[in-house]
């Protein structure tokens, strides 16, 4: 038992090996050195040629992940549970499949189908080990207490138990100065907005939009398309302020807001949601209708589906609800193309996969509040390990994803650079939430993706524009 640590933290660094392979393998940059280099295992040419170098190193690494992957099977196989023993076989059989698939691409010149077999098999290498990592974190972990008494405890709250107030009664704002009166009530119209939801969904249709366009982007689709995503994201946050008044009094995280604390009228709030939603589609429509029409079933999606309908019904909610997260992608791509391409489909499902592997940390975060507010959030209806693992899931999830998306659009090296960075950073901090077990390790893990799609993003926009 005490060396299971070191083996979670070999399988973490194979699991990371395998997929710094499958990004790398999914790059146009690499097949145009396959191209350049007819010989296996090492190429003929000089390394000072860029293409040569690049197969090389490529070789290479397969060649040290592939002695971390032995390790792995090595050091775990007589102590891991039997379904991880199992996927790691799956794994240890694939390798030198797809090292054999490899070789004979480089040496034969073989067609692009048998190239993307090659790429298959790096996949479900990948997948194999995810599952194994997910499968002993879950064994090591599931039955420990946590490593502090910081987020442990049962949920004895109850739906009519009044949350905590941690700022305080607000002066009344009919005890302030007019200066004082006013600037509270533009601010809290601000709030009902959700202004902190704005930057990660603008960069979402940003990214798009450059995916889809590149440097022939105009300036007139860039400003109608994040304007309209700005009044759509504060119509949507809106109405969602409405909706859920009675049960954000009940939670500490939300207790103070606009309309939890009465600063603003439901009848205002409603007619200003109104107004943004018309202002939305208003703005849309100087783009094309296609945006208008998405950026409205956005604003319905999020305020009604997910809002009254998933969120308060069901456990998948977060997943489900994933799909608000992922239109503004295909707001960009049909803002600069006038239709919903492939890629932009590939986007949106990288958005989609990451957000409940963003999101189950906020919930084991605040997993009491939601409990108090009546959710039926993961961590309250199936427990907080069962929570974890399907945080691994879906983060190796979006990280496929994150591959098939550089296969499809010819992303560089930046783009694999940052998912795979980032992407090990992500991974990281969940080993660690899975350890310690935390309200501060969740919210690490929740900052970690928050970061994996900032750069991820930011990535995209650079890569795509230098295209």
């Amino acid at each position: 038992m005490p060396r299971l640590p070191r083996f979670t933290t070999l399988l973490t660094a194979t699991t990371v090996g395998v997929y710094l392979l499958v990004v790398v393998g999914a790059t146009t940059a690499l097949a145009d050195a396959v191209a350049a280099c007819g010989t296996w295992p090492l190429c003929s040419g000089p390394l000072t040629d860029p293409q040569v170098a690049v197969a090389t190193g490529h070789r290479v690494a397969a060649a040290v992940v592939g002695v971390l992957l032995l390790a792995t099977v090595a050091v775990g196989w007589s102590m891991a549970p039997r379904r991880v023993r199992a996927a790691l076989g799956v794994a240890l059989a694939l390798y030198p499949v797809q090292v054999a698939v490899g070789a004979f691409v480089a040496v034969a010149g073989a067609p692009s189908l048998l190239a993307g077999a090659h790429l298959l098999a790096a996949v479900a290498i990948f997948a194999s080990l995810a599952l194994a990592l997910a499968w002993q974190l879950e064994a090591e972990t599931g039955h420990r207490p946590p490593a502090t008494t910081e987020a442990a405890g049962t949920l004895s709250a109850t739906d009519d138990t009044p949350a905590p107030d941690p700022a305080g009664t607000p002066t009344p704002l009919s005890q302030r100065g007019p200066v004082a009166r006013a600037r509270a009530t533009l601010y809290a119209y601000f709030k009902l907005m959700k202004p902190r939801l704005m930057w990660l969904l603008c960069l979402v249709a940003g990214a798009a939009m450059a995916l889809a366009a590149g440097p022939d982007l105009r300036v007139d689709t860039i400003a109608y398309t994040l304007g309209g995503g700005v009044l759509a994201i504060g119509a949507s946050g809106t109405f969602n302020h409405v909706l859920e008044r009675d049960v954000d009094q009940k939670m500490a995280r939300t207790a103070d807001r606009p309309l939890a604390t009465h600063q603003v009228p439901v009848r205002n709030a409603l007619v200003f949601g109104g107004l943004l939603t018309v202002a939305a589609v208003a703005v849309f429509l100087q783009v094309n209708t296609l945006v208008a029409g998405l950026g409205f079933a956005a604003i319905v999606f999020y305020s009604v589906v997910y809002t009254l309908v998933l969120k308060p019904n069901t456990v998948q909610n977060t997943v489900i609800g994933g799909a608000a997260g992922a239109l503004p992608a295909l707001i960009g791509w049909a803002a600069a193309t006038g239709e919903v391409g492939l890629a932009g489909l590939a986007l949106a499902g990288v958005i989609f996969l990451w957000t409940p592997a963003h999101f189950y940390n906020l919930a084991l975060a605040y997993k009491e509040d939601y409990a108090r507010g009546g959710f039926p959030m993961m961590p309250v209806v199936r427990g907080e390990t069962e929570t974890r693992k399907h945080i691994v899931f879906y983060l190796a999830a979006t990280l496929v994803a994150a591959s098939v998306l550089t296969a499809l659009t010819g992303l560089g090296w930046l783009f694999a650079s940052a998912t795979v960075t980032f992407g090990a950073l992500f991974l990281w901090m969940v080993v660690r939430l899975h350890r310690e077990r935390t309200k501060g390790a969740a919210l690490r893990a929740f900052h970690a993706s928050n970061a994996y799609l900032g750069a991820l993003l930011v990535a995209v926009l650079v890569d795509a524009i230098a295209l």
